[in-house]
């Protein structure tokens, strides 16, 4: 009785712990670029009570006795599907239509840091704002990295060739305030246009990781690097496996309501099962010490 009642806390503690998951995702349902969570459970260690044997000249094999002492928390999920494309008509609002994250990092203060040396974050959130310097920035300020562009110079005949992408230099993304407009491609190219003339600001870089569930949520519609999700890797968008830009759309959270709700009732049932053990353990326990008026 005393085990049972153990398992009933056992199975409280982590119904508790998948509706502050299923809280979590509800609370960010209009989160753009929010990842959903994911509670699964496992047994914990079962008491053998009795071995197996093995079969004899006479009698057949017997197997093993045990009584299972409660469940625990086999891993927290985060969902890395895609959220539906909202589009907005804003241009600086982008989307990622595949695989892959925005990078954002403070200023090194360095124009030619590496970007392993950057102190990289990593979103889905593609909600950017220009500052007063022309940069493109999340609306915590932390700036979009990208390849740098480099002059086409001239040709033969003295013609301005078109800028190109530099993919061994990495920059903030920028555009002047002198710029008259500027359009952002489905490969990332951010070009504006200044005295007639169409300049390449740059490209935004998509990161890729070879266990992209392995990345460390924190907070601010960020995520991390973990020791389990391997180290970025920087591609021009539709490079590489990369997703392409969609400007003008944000994605939108991947947390399904219906399902949500479902889980809720779920966890809420699970729950109160957990607590009907206890009460039937604690009414047998109390019938034991009865016996003696």
């Amino acid at each position: 009785m005393l085990r049972s009642m153990y398992s009933g806390i056992s199975g409280m503690k982590n119904f508790q712990t998948k509706l502050d998951v299923i809280g979590n995702n509800i609370a960010n349902v209009n989160t753009f670029g929010f990842k959903k969570g994911r509670v699964n459970f496992k047994d914990m260690i079962s008491q053998t009570v009795a071995g197996a044997s093995a079969p004899s000249a006479t009698l057949g094999g017997v197997n093993t006795k045990q009584v299972g002492l409660g469940s625990t928390l086999a891993a927290i999920d985060t969902i890395h599907t895609q959220g539906s494309i909202q589009t907005t008509g804003r241009g600086l609002d982008l989307a990622i239509s595949g695989d892959g994250y925005f990078v954002l990092a403070p200023n090194s203060g360095n124009a030619d840091t590496n970007f392993a040396e950057l102190d990289k974050s990593f979103t889905r959130a593609g909600n950017f704002y220009l500052d007063d310097e022309g940069y493109l920035v999340n609306s915590d300020g932390l700036y979009l990295q990208g390849f740098a562009s480099s002059s086409g110079g001239v040709d033969d005949d003295g013609n301005q060739l078109p800028d190109t992408i530099d993919t061994s230099l990495y920059t903030r993304m920028r555009i002047p305030s002198t710029a008259e407009s500027f359009s952002i491609s489905d490969k990332g190219e951010v070009q504006y246009v200044e005295d007639g003339q169409i300049k390449l600001a740059g490209q935004v870089i998509i990161a890729k990781f070879d266990n992209s569930e392995g990345l460390q949520k924190a907070g601010d519609n960020l995520f991390k690097e973990s020791a389990n999700s391997g180290l970025a890797i920087g591609n021009a968008p539709k490079d590489g496996g990369a997703g392409a830009i969609v400007a003008s759309a944000l994605e939108m959270s991947n947390v399904d309501l219906s399902e949500e709700f479902t889980e809720m009732i779920v966890a809420q049932r699970g729950f109160q099962a957990n607590t009907r053990i206890i009460t039937t353990s604690d009414e047998i326990l109390q019938e034991l010490v009865n016996l003696k008026r």
